[in-house]
């Protein structure tokens, strides 16, 4: 015996559903899976300094780290939350780091504002060479201390983090 039109179609929604559910499973797991360590490194020559501006970041995928001004000072800062090890992206609204994995916040510098990470987010040394930033990826040092507040500013504006529900 055949299967019935309601049969089918229960059965395409089924399939379709595992599907979906599926789909966004594995995008999940691909946006908040912590970074890997990257070995080895180098010297990266990037732009002139006047290119990153006060307050902005630069995400420079080769060394999976930002370049940030702050308080006219410039920073490689990683893409790796000190916390879990999560890819940490730069919200532009508010103008801070914010982790989407377990919601530590920090500056522009880098440096921790709130959340349950242990410390600022880790550097690359930053030097001027020949009129360009270079970044050293072999070299990466430990963020600031909690309660380290030297370039801090007030947020631009609000999170990009979801609001919770209430």
């Amino acid at each position: 015996m055949s299967p019935t039109r309601r049969e089918l179609l229960e059965a395409g929604w089924k399939v379709g559903s595992g599907l979906l559910v599926a789909a966004a499973g594995w995008t999940t797991f691909e946006a908040l899976k912590p970074l890997a360590d990257v070995s080895g490194g180098g010297v990266l020559p990037l732009l002139p300094p006047d290119a990153y501006p006060e307050g902005s970041a630069t995400f420079v995928r080769e060394g999976r780290f930002f370049v940030t001004r702050a308080k006219d000072e410039l920073f490689a800062i990683s893409q790796k939350c000190p916390h879990l090890g999560c890819a940490v992206p730069f919200c532009e609204a508010s103008g801070r780091f914010e982790c989407p994995c377990h919601g530590s916040v920090y500056n522009a510098a880098g440096e921790w504002i709130s959340g349950p990470a242990p410390r600022g987010m880790d550097r690359y040394p930053v030097q001027i060479v020949d009129g360009r930033v270079t970044v050293n990826t072999m070299v990466l040092e430990q963020g600031a201390p909690l309660g380290s507040r030297l370039y801090d500013t007030p947020a631009r504006g609000g999170s990009c983090a979801p609001a919770d529900e209430a």
